[in-house]
């Protein structure tokens, strides 16, 4: 019996110690879920944080090519209005030269006892003028008698039935002019057409 009450006590020490090591493990889990949630809620706060500073950097960067692009539109805008404003000031500048000269002739004229020497300037300033044109922008003048007459380029603003094989250039009222391969003005021309008599 004695020994009975001492398995017992035994027993219910065992059980008591037991279920202390139960208790001290519960409190130490209690204490580590805490602390995981304190560490997971701190973690999620840190990883937030880094979110929205990336957030704000990315946004940032964004405003900033948004106003990069702004800006270089409208630069190109303004560098195509400027081109399209100034992009005759070369040519002008070399006419400047043959409005002068024009300018002398006229004062010239005034005081002018002879014509041929008015004319004569005139002429002169014709020759470098078109010289300037053709050498330095490529502009030539087409269009003379004997041509052979070509619709692409030339504007019949009338007609004679002459003794001709082919459509020919019989007179010239407004020269042609390309620039480059490309027509800026028609000539105006009168055309001798075949008659009907000498085909």
């Amino acid at each position: 019996m004695i020994e009975n009450e001492n398995e017992e006590q035994e027993i219910q020490e065992q059980t008591e110690c037991s279920e202390e090591e139960k208790s001290v493990e519960s409190e130490e889990s209690a204490k580590t879920e805490e602390n995981a949630s304190v560490d997971s809620e701190k973690s999620l706060e840190e990883r937030i944080s880094e979110l929205e500073k990336e957030n704000a950097e990315l946004k940032d960067k964004y405003l900033r090519s948004v106003a990069d692009f702004q800006n270089l539109r409208k630069r190109s805008l303004q560098e195509k209005q400027d081109a399209y404003d100034y992009a005759n000031t070369n040519l002008l500048k070399d006419l400047l030269d043959s409005l002068d000269n024009f300018d002398r002739t006229v004062e010239a004229a005034s005081t002018a006892n002879d014509a041929k020497s008015i004319a004569d300037g005139v002429t002169m300033i014709n020759k470098n003028m078109v010289s300037m044109l053709e050498n330095k922008y490529n502009l030539v003048s087409y269009g003379t008698v004997g041509d052979a007459f070509d619709p692409d380029i030339h504007e019949a603003i009338g007609k004679s039935d002459d003794p001709v094989d082919e459509p020919v250039i019989k007179a010239v009222y407004l020269k042609g002019y390309k620039l480059k391969d490309r027509v800026i003005r028609h000539a105006k021309v009168m055309v001798s057409m075949p008659s009907e008599k000498s085909e």
